[in-house]
This record gives C-alpha cells, structure tokens and sequence, in this order.
C-alpha cells in the first residue's frame, strides 16, 4: 500500500501540458461564512492554489490543510494569490465545519473553502480532473485565473515548492501599462465592481472622461458627445471601442445617481458611470491627470487610448462631434 501511495504521489508531480487550461464552470458554492460565491469570481484576476479536501478526513488532509497554512503566510503580502479548498465530501461539510477545520491552520482571507450542492460541487471537481470520492491523492492544483493555465503538484510538498507551483503559472511580466494605472476597484452605475486596469482597459480602445453628475454646466454637453459617439459607433461600442466616464464627486455620486445620469443620455452596454471608494477614485483620476479638489473644475477633455498598441491622444469635450469623431477613428486604426 505504502508503495502504491509513493507512486500516486509522485505522479502528481507531473506538470499540464503546454498550451492546455482549465475552464472554470458556471457554479455557484458556498463559502465557509455560507456566503454563495461564483468559483469563477474566487478565482478570478488571481493565482490560485486548490487543493481537495474533507473536514472529517484523519489522513492526508491534515498535512494538506497545515501546508495551506504555512503557504498562507509565505504568500501574504501577495494580492494576487489566493487558496482554496473544495469539500470532497459537500453532504457533510457544512460551511461551519469547514471554517471550524480551517481555524485549525490560521485560515485568513486569502483562503477560501468552498461546498455546496453535490451536483455542483462534483461540476467544478471536474474541471480540476477530480472525481468525488473520499479515497482521493494530495493533489493541489495550481492555476492563473486569468489565463486557465495550470500545473498539478503534491500537495504535501514542503510550502515553499508549493508556492513554487504556484509561480509557475503566474503572469511573470506585466503589460507597463498594467503597471502605470494599477488594479484599483471601482463600481459601474449597476453597483458591480471593476479592476481599473484588468476589466476596463487591457487590450480595448477606451474614452475616457472625469465629470460630476450634478454638474450643469459642461457635463451634459461632454455627455451628450458621448451618446453621440455611441450612436456613431454603434454596436462597435463594448466590443471594438468602450467608454469610461468617471466621476470626480465619488462621496455624491453612488451607483444609483451614477445610474439614473446614465439613463438621461440612454447608455448602452460598453458605457460605463464609474464611481467607488473615494481613495480609489483619487488614486486614478491622478493617473489620468484628471484630478481636481473642486469638482467644479474638472477638465473638459476625452482620452482616447488603445491599450493593445500604445497609442494615446486627447480630444476637447467640446469640440464638434465630427472632429472628436476622427480623434476616435485614428486611435481605433493606430494611425499616430
């Protein structure tokens, strides 16, 4: 037996081939808070370690669990690393054990363990390659949740070579640009929430302007140059060309008000009213050179760039829609 359990270690070792992935299905779990949670969205933007356990396993899942702990702390001051362990046994596993089982190790919030309804828990078993069963190997599976690439691993492996499976996936260099405007979160007019850079902006042509929405002077004006170039645009708007307007009074301008201005000027999809922690608002409006104390005082500018080449211009607010028209075109068609 022992002999049969070294082998099936050993070949968890073994690496995905170039070019495979994983797809992540369309599931909802259960958190160890009982809080429902898409896996995609756990994963989602991170590098995520998984691994497959039971709350009562007196086996492997022990030593699973402590490395999960010390990897933890090997990876906090990381934001883009999270783990993860899903219940083999979901029938028994409420989300109480589970935080009760973790609390064992240390489980902080980058660890998050998931159950749930048995058909869904054993759909997202699948698409890591585990079927569910309580006579399982220490598999941890290392995967980027931006790219679905993945590697398998021991996961009784020393926490360092651990962390080393996780970097293995991760995105080892980042587009300047990621670099430059930063992750920060802000929320649309529909209340969901969007990294600044990753979401909104990576690999799209993008207009983007600061405003306020009770502003009544140049706001409208600027607003109304943006519903006329979604209508010029069309449905290349979400798709070949998205805009950004971002508010410069975050502490009046909520989802609902940012909302309820969108539907002044008839928003489609591909316009987004962002608003957000005012910190956050702050910390990208200074990126974008857009930001003022007085909301008053805001620009009257569009920025008009195309992330997947480089190219980036300004156009005035104000001008006549054809001109800013052209400004949009040549950005689209990376003619300098």
């Amino acid at each position: 037996m022992r002999k049969i359990l070294l082998a099936l270690i050993a070949a968890l070792t073994v690496s995905a081939r170039a070019g495979e992935t994983i797809a992540i299905p369309d599931v909802t779990l259960v958190d160890q808070n009982g809080a429902r949670v898409a896996l995609g969205d756990v994963v989602k933007g991170k590098v995520a370690a998984v691994n497959f356990i039971f709350t009562s396993c007196t086996t492997i899942c022990l030593p699973m669990g402590a490395n999960f702990g010390a990897v933890q702390k090997l990876v906090a001051s990381r934001d883009d690393v999270a783990l993860v362990s899903i219940s083999l046994d979901p029938l028994t596993d409420t989300p109480k054990k589970l935080k009760e089982w973790s609390s064992r190790f240390g489980a902080g919030p980058q660890w998050t363990l998931l159950t749930g309804e048995p058909d869904d828990v054993k759909e997202a078993l699948a698409a890591f390659g585990v079927d569910a069963s309580l006579d399982h190997a220490p598999l941890v599976v290392a995967m980027n949740g931006t790219t679905g690439q993945w590697s398998r691993g021991n996961g009784l492996a020393a926490p360092k070579d651990i962390v080393a499976l996780i970097d293995s996936v991760a995105t080892k260099k980042k587009n300047p640009a990621a670099n430059y405007f930063g992750d920060l979160e802000l929320l649309d007019q529909d209340a969901k929430p969007h990294r600044f850079y990753s979401d909104l902006i990576e690999g799209k042509v993008v207009v983007i302007n600061a405003f306020f929405a009770n502003c009544t002077g140049s706001c409208p004006v600027m607003a109304g140059k943006l519903a006329a170039l979604q209508a010029r645009f069309g449905d290349r708007i979400g798709k070949d060309l998205t805009i950004l307007s971002i508010s410069v009074d975050p502490q009046n301008d909520t989802p609902a008000a940012l909302k309820a201005y969108a539907s002044r000027f008839k928003a489609t999809s591909g316009w987004y009213f962002l608003t957000g922690k005012p910190e956050n608002v702050e910390a990208v409006l200074k990126k974008l050179g857009q930001y003022v104390v007085d909301p008053s005082a805001h620009q009257n500018l569009f920025l008009v760039g195309n992330d997947r080449t480089g190219l980036w211009k300004k156009a005035f607010a104000l001008a006549e829609t054809d001109e800013i028209v052209k400004i949009v075109e040549s950005v689209l068609d990376d003619r300098g």
